[in-house]
């Protein structure tokens, strides 16, 4: 009888994870299913056997011990006398119908096979149960509501299940609380709103990423807020308290005399989460000599106060 290569009929890996497996198996039951538009019998049923097979330790370890003493290529026959296989009993396991080299390699009287209970329910004239897929949808975020939280009524396009069980896409109102201090890229999970279940079975969940939208005034890193502050040259020399807006309304704030271009203060807490902190980044602009006056000041500067900040060029 033919080999068959449960591994590449999952479309994974031979070291592949219990959780890589369960994943592929999922997406292709929910493709094949005999109850959907794509469904396909035949491929369900064989995708259905090598999930039983690949989510069993035991069966896996046996399958993968084969594998590596028969050395078998897909299409290449099997006798499971051969490699001792072939002393487990006959028949079909819990009445699925399993394929011949299933049942030559693990036979039906061993092992307790009651149909395709790894796989999320049975085959074969028991219903199939399937939890829904998780669903993720991006939604912006204002930073105003990501520092200090709001309720949010979002329209989102989510998967239904109609009448006649089919999956369909439908608009949904759903309210949101977005808690103080959400991070770009953060998921809010929002249990069993996600793609409903088939035959019964759980709905998925449906986890919303938020998306932090750009504000005219700051930025974001990390949990970090900074802010361009302009000030006046007379200001970053001489010192001064300036009103500066944050994502929490206005404080006062010291400018230290002396300061120059470029130079980083500190508002401690005004960021995102418990630990994000407000940076003003000092940016000093200077008046334009737009008239004869000004120019004249400026000349006048330039002789009482002679300075060259290139002098360490």
């Amino acid at each position: 009888m033919e080999y068959k290569d449960y591994y590449q009929i999952l479309g994974v890996d031979r070291g592949a994870s219990e959780a890589e497996i369960k994943k592929a198996y999922r997406k292709l039951a929910a493709k094949y299913h005999p109850d959907k538009p794509t469904g396909d019998e035949e491929k369900f049923k064989e995708i259905s056997e090598a999930y039983e097979v690949l989510s069993d330790p035991e069966k896996k370890q046996m399958y993968d011990q084969f594998g590596s003493t028969g050395g078998f290529q897909g299409g290449q026959q099997f006798d499971p006398n051969d490699f001792g296989f072939g002393g487990f009993g006959g028949g079909q396991a819990g009445g699925a119908d399993f394929s011949d080299f299933f049942e030559s390699l693990f036979g039906g009287g061993r092992g307790g096979f009651n149909g395709f209970g790894g796989a999320g329910g049975g085959y074969g004239g028991r219903s199939f149960q399937q939890r829904g897929e998780d669903q993720v949808v991006k939604i912006l975020v204002p930073l105003e509501d990501a520092v200090n939280g709001a309720e949010r009524t979002l329209n989102l396009q989510v998967p239904i299940q109609d009448a006649s069980g089919r999956v369909i896409n439908k608009q949904k109102t759903i309210k949101v609380k977005i808690p103080a201090g959400v991070k770009q890229g953060q998921r809010i999970r929002l249990a069993g709103q996600g793609a409903p279940g088939y035959g019964g079975g759980a709905n998925g969940d449906l986890y919303l990423e938020i998306d932090l939208q750009k504000h005219p005034l700051f930025r974001v890193e990390g949990e970090d807020v900074y802010l361009d502050l302009p000030v006046t040259p007379w200001e970053a020399a001489l010192g001064a308290k300036i009103e500066v807006p944050t994502l929490k309304g206005k404080v006062k704030m010291n400018i230290p005399a002396g300061s120059q271009s470029g130079a980083k203060l500190r508002i401690k807490g005004r960021g995102l989460g418990k630990h994000g902190n407000q940076y003003v980044v000092v940016q000093i602009h200077t008046p334009p000599a737009t008239t004869e006056e000004r120019k004249q000041f400026y000349e006048e500067m330039a002789e009482k106060m002679p300075f060259n900040p290139r002098s360490h060029f």
